[in-house]
């Protein structure tokens, strides 16, 4: 290193930066949790945390604002469309599925009602278009085509509810949207500076928010397996971000079903190796993906008997693999039940103490906070 006037104030800026990175890191946000702090650099020079076996699982409770978009269909009885159509109650739905997520997770990540917010109404389309009782009925139905373009409106959604300040300021950390087929809604989305693909394009108009944030959508007419599907899609965006391997993840998806084989002499980074199956990784599957088990022929096959060689119980054991290497079918993610697959899949997250590769050996911090990527 030079000894000049020059380099050494750039050298005592970097020492004085990193210090303050290093204080700074230890006071606690809003709710408890740690806030991320950006990495101190000197020139070239990038510090990132160290590996370790010791660094505490960081616990999450996101707060949530809940709008239910549930209209009157019926003025004199008052009946709301999820009971005309005998749909699924938001309330049991909510349960169960915010009791799977802390299952899964250990207890470590955790969701909190903040605010409910019932609509009576249907949300606007993105060229304004409202669906009424009877155009709504008719699509329904099938006696009418759906309404195009279908994308909902999100960005009269986030004014009417006021939701880019509330995310800012720490008030709400998401926001879950209940609806109906044909409502418009994708099902995760991400907004917020630096906002990137959460199974969706980031939400244009909020790059002016200071902290990243998904709105997720789930359907009444759907269960819980359904929204865990939901969640386990946004889940593998936030990693594949993490990981810095969302084209692997893509190829993996690849719509033409004509695939491609992983090289067994390519180093695989942690992700890509949990989410590989037989069919693109043969003698070598791991936990596979949301719509792919370890022994998937095809989307959604989850009933599969076929046997296959997968570590998935080495996945346990993570980050200190044995070698567990076993014959597995559908017996191991319940014979073709949705939810008990999803739940399957979440509970192999990591989610222990320590950091990797600099990346925590938790990866539920990921999943529930993009601001920690």
């Amino acid at each position: 290193m030079s000894n000049s006037p020059s380099s050494l104030g750039k050298f005592i800026n970097f020492l004085i930066d990193l210090l303050r990175a290093l204080l700074s890191s230890s006071k606690p946000a809003a709710g408890g949790a740690m806030e991320p702090q950006p990495t101190a650099t000197a020139e070239t020079i990038t510090m990132v945390p160290a590996d370790n076996t010791t660094e505490p699982a960081r616990a999450i409770t996101a707060r949530v604002l809940l709008i239910v978009y549930d209209p009157i269909m019926d003025p004199v009885s008052g009946q709301k469309l999820s009971q005309a159509m005998n749909w699924n109650r938001v309330e049991e739905l909510i349960s169960g599925f915010t009791a799977d997520i802390e299952e899964a997770s250990g207890g470590l990540a955790r969701y909190q009602i903040v605010q409910r917010i019932d609509v009576n109404e249907f949300p606007a389309l993105a060229d304004g278009y409202r669906y009424d009782p009877d155009t709504y009925t008719a699509v329904i139905n099938k006696t009418t085509a759906p309404h195009e373009p279908e994308t909902v409106d999100y960005q009269a959604i986030l004014t009417g509810f006021s939701i880019l300040p509330r995310i800012a300021s720490r008030e709400i950390d998401e926001v879950w949207a209940f609806s109906f087929p044909y409502a418009g809604f994708y099902e995760s989305i991400m907004g917020g500076a630096g906002a990137f693909w959460c199974n969706a394009p980031p939400m244009s108009g909020t790059a002016g928010c200071s902290r990243r944030f998904v709105l997720m959508n789930f359907s009444y007419e759907r269960g819980v397996g359904e929204m865990l599907e939901s969640f386990g899609h946004r889940a593998e965006s936030l990693l594949a971000k993490t990981f810095d391997c969302q084209n692997f993840v893509a190829w993996a998806y690849n719509p033409s079903r004509l695939w491609a084989v992983v090289d067994p002499t390519a180093s695989l980074n942690l992700f890509q190796r949990y989410i590989c199956f037989d069919q693109i990784a043969p003698n070598q599957a791991a936990i596979g993906t949301i719509h792919h088990a370890p022994n998937s022929e095809r989307d959604y096959d989850w009933n599969n008997p076929r046997q296959v060689l997968s570590n998935c119980y080495d996945w346990d054991n993570f980050p200190v693999f044995k070698d567990d290497v076993r014959q597995v079918n559908a017996n191991e993610w319940g014979n073709g039940d949705i939810r008990a697959h999803h739940t399957w899949w979440l509970k192999h997250l990591p989610k222990v103490a320590g950091r990797t590769s600099g990346i925590s050996n938790n990866w539920w911090q990921y999943v529930m906070d993009p601001n920690y990527i």
